[in-house]
């Protein structure tokens, strides 16, 4: 089989070269590390970058030993002491603080279970740990969310509690009387002092001399520079102090990062180049250039001192890491990153284009392809959990926008159909993994992240009349009353069954399972009672020509196709139906392919089996996937129109990562007679093939 791009493929391609991800050389890194002297400092700003693997196989657990057979849950914070040991703080079902070796190797320096208490090594108690500090005596400083608590952690791993008393709420004073809600991100200064992100009172603390007062922010969430508690923000969870003592702070909520002056008062910086996304993250280099790592889109963006933004790692899907978390340089001014939804720990090193001699390969990024779904026992997330409801939207469909554009995007989860107003149920029991997990407040996609799954098109938190669920979501209220904001912290627990929102006017559930760019397809998690018995039907099987003209000619029954012409498309008009849905239902497909036969049905070499080209077991990661999976004329083409026509493109590859847009090239073959067999699949394995007679001149 052989393909030839088309241009607009080519220009497609641009940012989409090498979309395999490649797997980190087992010792690379570590053979590196102890054979070359560490570099003096980071380049200047702007130059390649690659990833490479410190420590996780990409799946969730709590496992020490060898770098690479060790696992991680939540790895949130991290901070490198000055030997090169990097502690991690992790959440999850782990609760403790990890430590990686020079040697590579990963052990626990305290905790393990979930609780509140102290003491030294395992017998101490973390509740989802999340920002990491260090002092100039070693001893760890950490952010301990679901305790509203902040520990220390001494180099033999005797944990005390520096300040909170356990009880979420706010109060400053006495270390041991003061209050925190949900603090997210901690720092330290060379004085000692102690600067927290409290993320759910939206302030940033000092704890100084037995004391903790606050430095910034008024308690509501919002946006306001000015001194003091005349600022505002929103979720703050990142924080870092620099050597003028400014703090500077990854404020998720407002998609911003601010500063603070010794004196209290908080400016935004006008930031050039790329935008931060909700920050959650943020680092300080030796040369005071500043590093931020996003919530949802797999980025660490570098901030020069002119407030000129680059991404450093991210851009494209070799380097997208899942959630980078936490973001700290060692003493050889390396960046390290805590990717709490990979479970992996990477570093950031800088390509320098000077050395002909370096590796260039960037490590296997995001969760492990193969790691195990959540647990949800085949439950539905509406009632009952164990029932049948009606599947009206599945991965991969193509969907539009409310501009006219009938490509503009594929569906990225699974979607239920509920009444308006009908509760939406966990279906896993999980623990909120995202300090900023409720999000999209009275819009159509408004969301709940919980642990692995996404719950979508819900009033999160709230029942019809706009009530809390229960005392576990936390109504925002507005300046003028009225509830403008709902949260959950980081660390709650839910279980199966619990109530989390109810259906707003999009009438359903829409499933997403893995963090952005890593989405998993939620029919895996095989629920209760669905049923597919319904083979695919395919409408059509057309060709067109490097110019989307149809090609139409036809002579004995076959159609004509030009040998000589630069390529042509092959396009699948087919669509699915599963059992007990509404007879207009139609779903898009699982799997697409093509199988090239001689005039007598046999298979011409390289066609023994079909070429499966288009399979959405995951979702395409790539913006431009949607054109690619699908030709012109795909979607709701006519503003109210009650079907979607699912067009697919089979000449090109939309699966495992890969993006390739090509032209299947007649030229390759001689000219007589052929026969081009379409083979689509559903997620129940149900096929349809269709044939049309092909006649090469």
């Amino acid at each position: 089989m052989t393909a030839r791009l088309r241009p607009g493929a080519r220009r497609a391609l641009w940012g989409v070269a090498a979309l395999t991800l490649a797997a980190l050389a087992g010792s690379v890194w570590w053979e590196r590390r102890h054979s070359e002297p560490p570099p003096l400092g980071p380049p200047p700003a702007g130059l390649p970058t690659r990833v490479e693997l410190a420590a996780g196989d990409g799946h969730r657990g709590a496992v020490d030993g060898d770098r690479i057979q060790a696992r991680f849950d939540d790895p949130y914070g991290i901070v490198v002491a000055a030997d090169g040991t990097a502690f991690v703080a992790e959440g999850g079902a782990s609760n403790r603080i990890r430590r990686i070796g020079a040697d590579g190797r990963v052990d626990t320096l305290a905790g393990g279970a979930e609780g509140f208490t102290d003491g030294r090594g395992a017998q101490a108690r973390f509740h989802t740990p999340s920002g990491l500090a260090i002092d100039a005596a070693g001893t760890l400083l950490v952010a301990d969310t679901g305790n509203h608590a902040i520990r220390a952690v001494a180099p033999d791993g005797t944990v005390t509690t520096l300040a909170g008393t356990g009880e979420a709420g706010f109060a400053d004073g006495p270390a041991s009387q003061a209050r925190f809600h949900a603090p997210t991100g901690v720092a330290v200064d060379t004085s000692g002092r102690i600067f927290v992100a409290d993320g759910f009172n939206d302030r940033i603390r000092v704890i100084e001399h037995g004391q903790v007062r606050t430095l910034a922010g008024d308690g509501r969430p919002g946006f306001a520079d000015g001194s003091g508690m005349q600022a505002r923000f929103d979720t703050p969870s990142g924080i870092a102090v620099d050597a003028d003592g400014r703090v500077w702070v990854a404020d998720t909520g407002n998609h911003a990062l601010r500063r603070i002056a010794p004196d209290g008062s908080t400016t935004t910086p006008l930031l050039q180049g790329d935008a931060p996304s909700a920050p959650i993250s943020v680092a300080i280099d030796a040369q005071g250039r500043l590093y931020l790592g996003e919530l949802a889109r797999g980025r660490v963006l570098q901030v020069a001192p002119d407030e000129q933004t680059h991404v450093l790692t991210g851009r494209d899907m070799a380097q997208r890491l899942a959630r980078p978390a936490g973001l700290a340089f060692d003493a050889w001014s390396r960046l390290w990153v805590a990717d709490a939804a990979a479970h992996r720990v990477h570093r950031i090193v800088q390509v320098r284009p000077q050395r002909a001699k370096q590796n260039l390969t960037n490590a296997a990024v995001g969760p492990a392809p193969d790691i195990a779904l959540p647990d949800t026992r085949g439950r539905w997330p509406l009632a009952p959990q164990d029932g049948w409801h009606e599947v009206v939207g599945t991965l991969g469909e193509v969907r539009g926008n409310f501009r006219g554009e009938s490509r503009n995007h594929l569906h990225a989860g699974f979607d239920v159909r509920g009444d308006v107003g009908t509760p939406v149920l966990v279906i896993a029991d999980a623990k909120v993994a995202s300090p900023f997990a409720a999000a999209g407040f009275g819009d159509q996609a408004e969301h709940l992240v919980l642990d692995e799954l996404t719950y979508m098109h819900m009033c999160v938190g709230r029942t019809p009349r706009g009530e809390a669920l229960d005392p576990r979501f936390q109504l925002i209220a507005g300046d003028d009353g009225r509830t403008a904001r709902v949260r959950i912290p980081r660390g709650t627990r839910l279980r199966a069954g619990d109530a989390i929102g109810t259906i707003n006017a999009q009438a359903h559930v829409h499933l997403m399972v893995g963090p952005p760019g890593y989405q998993r397809n939620a029919i895996g998690l095989r629920f209760r009672n669905f049923v597919d018995t319904v083979a695919p039907r395919i409408d059509d099987l057309a060709l067109l020509d490097a110019s989307d003209q149809p090609i139409v000619a036809r002579e004995d029954g076959r159609l004509r196709v030009p040998r000589a012409g630069g390529g042509v498309q092959i396009v699948v008009e087919a669509w699915d139906q599963v059992d007990g849905n509404l007879a207009r239902r139609r779903l898009g497909l699982h799997a697409l392919g093509w199988q090239l036969l001689t005039a007598d049905g046999t298979p011409l070499p390289g066609f023994e089996t079909p070429v499966m080209t288009i399979d959405f077991d995951r979702m395409p990661p790539h913006r431009e996937a949607v054109r690619v999976a699908y030709a012109a004329d795909s979607g709701i083409t006519v503003h109210g129109a009650s079907r979607t026509r699912f067009r697919y493109a089979v000449n090109n590859v939309v699966r495992d990562g890969r993006l390739e847009p090509a032209l299947w090239d007649p030229a390759t073959l001689t000219a007589g007679d052929y026969v081009l067999r379409a083979v689509v699949r559903d997620a129940s394995g149900n096929t349809a093939t269709r044939a049309l007679p092909l006649r090469l001149h």
